[in-house]
């Protein structure tokens, strides 16, 4: 398949300033392109091209026309280059500030793991008697007194005390297995 991109690198590797301002005209505009989409200053991506080029220059003879197209090898090396440079960059603060925000958002490892611990947790409830099941959630999710959640079952205090204390072990048991 016909590169001329890649002929053009072969003529720079040997020092031919014809072919290197053939190459610049012909390749510039693509490589400024990757280079502000990357860097998004247009004073320091001039810059950057400018070194992308003398770059080329010293190191076309390690263009390689086996491993891709010229083109495709002028990119990679401005977006380097590119990389370099924003890596270099001292951290500057957002005019927004929400550099400053810390996510605090769970990781999805975290959910993950949370969900498997609501699935078990699901599951040893789905263990206990639904009137139990129902005295734990009312007392432990919904915050109900034991004096309500008795009158709410017709059972004695002690009883639901019992029932309460009963069906956390069983639920402690189920969750230790």
């Amino acid at each position: 398949m016909d590169d001329p991109v890649a002929a053009l690198i072969a003529k720079c590797a040997a020092s031919d300033r014809a072919a290197f301002r053939a190459l610049y005209r012909d390749t510039s505009a693509k490589l400024m392109g990757v280079l502000l989409r990357m860097l998004r200053e247009r004073a320091e991506a001039e810059d950057a091209l400018q070194e992308v080029y003398t770059r080329v220059w010293l190191r076309a003879g390690r263009y390689d026309p086996a491993k891709g197209r010229g083109m495709t090898w002028l990119i990679a090396v401005a977006r380097n280059l590119a990389i370099d440079r924003l890596r270099a960059r001292p951290d500057r603060p957002s005019d927004d500030g929400l550099d400053s925000v810390p996510d605090t958002a769970p990781r999805a490892e975290t959910r993950l793991v949370a969900l498997g611990e609501a699935q078990r947790m699901a599951d040893c409830f789905a263990t206990l008697d639904p009137d139990r099941a129902d005295a734990v959630k009312g007392a432990y999710l919904n915050g109900l007194s034991y004096v309500d959640l008795a009158a709410r079952h017709a059972v004695p205090l002690n009883t639901m005390r019992t029932w309460l204390r009963r069906s956390l072990l069983k639920l402690k048991e189920c969750l230790e297995t």
